[in-house]
């Protein structure tokens, strides 16, 4: 099989004409994304606006490139992202755009409308047929799947259940419904350690289940209410909430390979990929914060392909650093897995060419 290329920007910069703003156009033009969108199409630049307090969400200058080329290939581009299952501010859709408009993606900033893909509480969705391992359905935000065209814009970073976030994962829960989130955590449970919990009660106040009570100022999580919806070991600030695998492992990870192939299967040709490798925190832009970065800033990629990309991702920084950054990070999940099967399905090609511009 022929490698896939991935193009690819570093950091390194002496001039106007290699900044970020005028890299991430580069990278538009090289890895074609021109061929993907028709005059009039309706294009998704599939994106996560960032959680309020949180900092390293992608940067809205360097959307703006990417609204900007669309236009120029005659699209009609809008930013979107789904609710979120678990407590925050961005749970519905106007929480949710004054949170991205905060965040600085304010149309006259992007030069773009926002809309939030799964309506105002995540009701708009359709339900997509993939006929694989454990769905045979998807439920995807009704305006992503409707959408002509899509370009996924990623950060890459940590993730406290996934082992790491990317491309996938920004189609896999950035692309859900909240019911659909929901269908991805059900196998995926929170446990506490007695030992180190000291009761500070902000498991039990973020849960939007109320699954979490204080128990001779302990935490304690009724697992029978519990959905997995995975806020609680993000808030923990000693770590005693720790994700519980009721069965293999592999199967959360697996879901969410499942639901990232729903949320393409109807735009064959018309997706295009780009990832920051900037700010890897040790956890995803969902927290109301962002932690200390586990990893040097590498660059921006792009690439048709979002298999080889996330691959070429992973590999860069696990290169640059000397050692696996997230399996330190989060030693009991094998992220990995997320590429290889989504590489089984046939969403992409695990070898790839890196072509640096």
């Amino acid at each position: 099989m022929e490698k896939s290329k991935v193009y690819f920007c570093d950091l390194y910069s002496n001039s106007q004409n290699k900044n970020l703003l005028n890299n991430v156009r580069r990278l538009f033009d090289k890895a074609g994304f021109k061929d993907l969108i028709n005059e009039n199409d309706q294009v998704a630049i599939k994106l996560h606006f960032g959680e309020k307090g949180n900092t390293t969400y992608m940067n809205p200058v360097a959307v703006r490139q990417v609204v900007d080329k669309v236009k120029e290939c005659s699209g009609k581009p809008f930013l979107t992202d789904t609710n979120t299952l678990y407590s925050g501010s961005r749970t519905n859709s106007v929480d949710h755009l004054t949170t991205a408009i905060e965040n600085g993606f304010a149309y006259s900033v992007v030069n773009a409308p926002i809309i939030i893909a799964d309506g105002l509480y995540s009701r708009n969705y359709v339900d997509v047929e993939i006929n694989k391992k454990h769905f045979n359905k998807v439920k995807i935000g009704g305006e992503i799947y409707n959408s002509s065209a899509m370009i996924v814009m990623s950060h890459f970073k940590g993730h406290e259940m996934a082992g790491f976030g990317g491309v996938l994962k920004n189609l896999a829960m950035g692309c859900a419904s909240a019911a659909g989130k929901q269908m991805q955590h059900s196998d995926v449970k929170p446990t506490i350690n007695e030992e180190i919990c000291i009761g500070c009660t902000k498991c039990a106040k973020s849960c939007p289940t109320k699954a979490i009570s204080m128990k001779n100022k302990k935490a304690h999580i009724d697992h029978e209410v519990c959905y997995g919806c995975g806020e609680c070991p993000t808030v923990c600030p000693t770590r005693a909430v720790t994700v519980q695998w009721e069965s293999n492992e592999d199967i959360f990870i697996e879901k969410m390979a499942e639901f990232a192939y729903g949320a393409v299967s109807n735009k064959k040709d018309k997706v295009g990929y780009i990832t920051f490798v900037m700010n890897v925190t040790p956890l995803c832009d969902c927290v109301p914060w962002s932690g200390r970065p586990i990893a040097h800033d590498i660059g921006i990629l792009a690439s048709k392909d979002p298999i080889a990309l996330e691959q070429a991702c992973y590999d860069l920084v696990c290169k640059e650093m000397g050692h696996d950054v997230f399996k330190h990070a989060h030693p009991n999940v094998n992220a990995t897995r997320i590429i290889d099967y989504a590489s089984e399905m046939g969403m992409g090609n695990k070898e790839y060419e890196i072509i640096k511009l």
